[in-house]
């Protein structure tokens, strides 16, 4: 459940979180572009999470052992939430470019709205939807842009990239329903952490018999950097979840957009359209609104007196 009382603590970590996210993004395109497989690169950015926060954990006295509801969750949200996206996310990645592939996590929150409403879970308010329509309207001329220069091959690269909002949302909308009473964000994250690389080693595994760990010696400065993003990272992203609920969450796609973009641009050289940062902008209006929409107090609406008279 969304705890409105923590709201400003909320956008705090929407920015923060989306931020790092975003930035964390022309590294692997770099990491690719060195030969390290997506799915080794991906299992370096859980191995990162778990092995910078299990230290802090045991150092709080806080670390415990998943059990019951808690190893549930952990399961699920690592193989969904993590695995999954990371796994899908660094293979198109090479092929559409870090600020695209960090545009999709923009259109999450549209898709995080549909689900939250299927799930019967309570939704923003009409600034709030009108500000998620606004990033959704960037989105797309960021997508079509960005789609439509390079041929056919990219293109199919670009509609496979649109499974990651909704692998994206459906994780969001568990994360809230499912969440072990008493479980601090931190372990929860860890733990999630832990089995997303276990899934993710399983199944790099499964494709070619091997996990080659070699590509990442000749990438020091790109390993340490990502494990430490992902260490900062997912504390503050477990925490978004419990303070903000699944719809604000997912907006940090939209910070994690620009910032891919700009960090795509200035790290990797990536080129874009004058149209496509025009739909940067368009997405900046959005997050703008979603956030004044999420600080604005809820209307107070007053009860009526009893009449004199009344039975």
């Amino acid at each position: 459940m969304t705890d409105t009382a923590h709201t400003p603590r909320a956008i705090g970590l929407l920015l923060y979180t989306g931020a790092l996210l975003g930035a964390g993004l022309p590294l692997g395109k770099l990491a690719s572009g060195a030969g390290v497989p997506p799915l080794v690169w991906a299992m370096v950015i859980s191995a990162g999470a778990a092995g910078v926060l299990i230290p802090v954990l045991v150092v709080q006295r806080r670390f415990v052992l998943p059990r019951g509801r808690m190893l549930r969750y952990a399961a699920i949200s690592g193989a969904l939430s993590f695995a999954a996206v990371n796994a899908l996310l660094f293979w198109v990645i090479p092929q559409v470019g870090a600020g695209y592939a960090g545009l999709m996590f923009a259109l999450s929150p549209v898709a995080t709205l549909a689900v939250t409403a299927l799930a019967g879970l309570a939704t923003p308010p009409r600034l709030g939807v009108i500000g998620i329509g606004v990033g959704l309207a960037g989105a797309a001329l960021v997508a079509l842009t960005r789609g439509g220069t390079d041929g056919a091959g990219a293109l199919g690269w670009a509609v496979l990239a649109f499974a990651l909002p909704a692998i994206l949302a459906i994780g969001n909308v568990y994360r809230t329903l499912d969440w072990p009473e008493g479980a601090h964000p931190a372990a929860l994250a860890a733990w999630s952490h832990i089995f997303a690389l276990m899934a993710l080693a399983t199944l790099q595994i499964a494709l070619t018999g091997t996990v080659p760990l070699e590509p990442l010696h000749a990438v020091p400065h790109l390993v340490l950097p990502q494990m430490l993003i992902a260490g900062l990272t997912f504390p503050a992203y477990f925490a978004l979840q419990r303070a903000g609920g699944p719809v604000l969450l997912s907006q940090i796609g939209y910070v994690a957009a620009a910032v891919g973009l700009a960090t795509g641009t200035v790290l990797l050289g990536e080129v874009y359209a004058p149209l496509t940062w025009a739909g940067a902008a368009v997405i900046a209006i959005g997050i703008a609104l979603t956030i004044r929409a999420q600080l604005s107090p809820a209307p107070v609406v007053p009860r009526r007196a009893p009449c004199a008279g009344c039975a």
